[in-house]
């Protein structure tokens, strides 16, 4: 898995995840059949929320992401059911005419791995 983060706003800062560690968790769990209809963060600004700007090569970046997803892959849901990652397969499920996507939902979210640092400061080497 490529480096690569979760993001959220919250009472301090801008939280963040570590899409490894929250994987490495989820090996144990048994997936899922969630609804489409019930993945909110289709209908939310998700991938330019924090700082980037939706040019058209932003967009051609995540289309290339969508059309080379790997839905064998289940997408990862919080213990609330928001998603925390998956979205280039959510994206390419609903573009297939898909009604339902595979779904691990943790049993805890755990705490973030950063709070209040700018996107562009984090690690991104794998």
């Amino acid at each position: 898995m490529r480096p690569q983060y979760h993001f959220r706003d919250g009472p301090d800062g801008l939280m963040a995840w570590d899409m490894r560690k929250i994987a490495a968790t989820t090996e144990h769990l048994t997936p899922q059949s969630v609804p489409l209809e019930n993945i909110a963060e289709l209908d939310e600004n998700w991938w330019f929320a924090h700082g980037t700007t939706p040019t058209p090569r932003a967009i051609a970046g995540h289309m290339k992401l969508i059309q080379s997803a790997d839905r064998t892959y289940p997408i990862i849901l919080d213990s609330e059911g928001r998603l925390m990652d998956g979205m280039h397969r959510v994206v390419q499920a609903l573009l297939a005419g898909d009604t339902t996507i595979n779904a691990i939902r943790l049993p805890r979210t755990p705490a973030p791995d950063y709070i209040g640092r700018d996107p562009s400061d984090l690690p991104y080497n794998p």
